[in-house]
């Protein structure tokens, strides 16, 4: 893969001229390069840089359709999996969208996720179906940062406290 970048140069003291200037470097990429691997100053292609489109904006996690369409359970009841499942499939979700059911003593926890770049805050909804209250929320962007565990159907069934 060849590189292309560009800066500015100054010459002169007192009237300084900028100029722009640009290297380009060739980078391997695979499985064997070396971590250390310097990369090689090579010229620079004829021709514009390519450019690349914006990725895809990620889909929309349905807050509002998921709130109105999960089923209420009355306090001495049991919530139902598969009634939680076919309301999922209903909302006829985007297939990006990865969801997650688990039962835990007569609760429904669900998770909605929207795999993230693993650097940023993910996309995700939980909601919760128990006997006396069915909720749905989107957990503390800090709890939906890679590797702190917001964005889990665990989460949904005994969320985490609040950072603050």
């Amino acid at each position: 893969m060849i590189v292309r970048t560009s800066g500015f140069d100054y010459n002169g003291l007192i009237f300084p001229e900028q100029s722009v200037v640009q290297y380009c470097f060739t980078v391997r990429v695979s499985p064997k390069s070396e971590w250390d691997e310097d990369p090689r100053k090579v010229d620079c292609p004829d021709g514009p840089a390519l450019i690349f489109p914006p990725p895809p904006e990620p889909p929309r996690l349905p807050y509002d359709e998921l709130r109105a369409k999960l089923p209420q359970v009355p306090k001495r009841g049991r919530a139902d999996d598969a009634e939680v499942r076919r309301t999922l499939a209903d909302l006829d979700l985007d297939p990006a969208i990865r969801t997650e059911v688990k039962v835990d003593s007569g609760r429904v926890g669900v998770l909605l996720l929207v795999p993230g770049n693993g650097f940023d805050a993910q996309d995700c909804l939980l909601a919760r179906v128990a006997p006396g209250a069915t909720d749905v929320w989107v957990p503390p962007r800090i709890h939906r940062m890679p590797g702190e565990g917001g964005c889990t159907v665990a989460n949904a069934l005994n969320p985490k406290p609040s950072p603050h």
